[in-house]
């Protein structure tokens, strides 16, 4: 027997290699970040310090950290529903979201302080940021209370349809009490790394630094699930409780880059995809090897969306709608061809 002994050292190089590859993709992604502006390309850094330094680079690596936020809840999402179609979104965090965001806007367009998405003064910018982060948490609590807990995954899954439907259906709503605010929502939903900042860089960071080596810590309980409900049961887990716990990690992530960069698509969704794709592996390293190439997505999606069309910028979120659904029709297609 001895196939199996040599499998595990040939998927753990496997994963070392996709590590190695997706960071040196993320450091290379770093530098072009770094030297794309809206002026082109520029890599006189010594003459354009404050520029680097206060926009450029908070920008980039707040795109490396969120896409790696997304990464991790999606492949958390895509391993709890054991549906390779989940997206960090399903439990009505981006719905949330989206009606936090709106009704701060609408309540500034009311009271006539008329605050906008990219206001660059500390307390609008806080406002919008934690309505989008209370909204995207109350979005999946609100799912997890609707559906009676995390114990059972597909009731789970339609409350967060449930919840998606009402948050939007009441965010236009309030759109329609100050029509004003339909452009900042509009701006939200399309998703943008335009307003990354070193605070949103400490913030995700954070998130980061809580959520993955939490999830990691717990992907035994993913690992177990891809066996059956009666199978990792069997096993002894107190698969009620680290449901709810993995659910609140992926709420968190979510939570934390849908504050900062809106709803940007895709990346959730694709990066583990684009890891079971390149090598086999338990849900530990998935879960950090879909960070990593989340990072990679969101990164390669904002340095596009400012050089394609320089000096004018493209929501980033746009740009990764496009991405994913090329590599969807091109995945479907090669399904379809005999």
């Amino acid at each position: 027997m001895p196939a199996p002994a040599s499998a595990s050292p040939a998927r753990a190089n496997g994963a070392m290699r996709l590590a190695a590859a997706l960071a040196l993709a993320a450091a290379a992604l770093a530098l072009a970040g770094l030297a794309a502006g809206a002026e082109g390309w520029s890599l006189a850094w010594r003459e354009e310090w404050p520029l680097v330094a206060g926009i450029r680079a908070p920008r980039t690596l707040g795109a490396l950290l969120a896409g790696a936020c997304l990464g991790l809840a999606g492949a958390i999402a895509q391993g709890l529903f054991r549906n390779p179609l989940a997206d960090p979104y399903l439990l009505g965090s981006a719905a949330g979201a989206g009606l936090g965001v709106t009704a701060v806007l609408v309540a500034g367009g009311l009271a006539g302080t008329g605050i906008a998405l990219g206001s660059t003064d500390w307390l609008p910018r806080l406002g919008l940021v934690g309505a989008a982060f209370a909204g995207a948490l109350a979005g999946v609590a609100a799912s997890v209370a609707l559906s009676g807990g995390a114990a059972r995954p597909l009731v789970l899954l339609l409350a967060g349809v449930v919840v998606g439907v009402l948050a939007a259906a009441l965010s236009d709503l309030l759109t329609l009490a100050s029509p004003e605010a339909l452009r900042g929502r509009q701006a939200f939903m399309l998703g943008t790394t335009g307003f990354l900042g070193w605070t949103s860089v400490a913030l995700l960071a954070g998130a980061l630094a809580v959520c993955l080596p939490l999830s990691v810590r717990f992907a035994r309980a993913l690992d177990a699930l891809v066996l059956g409900e009666a199978s990792a049961a069997s096993l002894g887990l107190e698969l009620r409780r680290l449901r709810l716990l993995l659910v609140a990690t992926m709420a968190l992530a979510t939570g934390a880059a849908v504050a900062q960069t809106g709803l940007v698509a895709f990346v959730g969704l694709a990066a583990p995809h684009l890891v079971r794709r390149s090598v086999v592996v338990t849900h530990g390293p998935l879960l950090a090897l879909s960070a990593l190439a989340g990072a990679v997505l969101l990164a390669t999606a904002d340095v596009l969306a400012r050089a394609v069309a320089a000096p004018r910028e493209l929501p980033v979120g746009l740009v990764t709608a496009v991405i994913g659904g090329a590599y969807l029709l091109a995945l479907l297609r090669r399904r379809a061809t005999p």
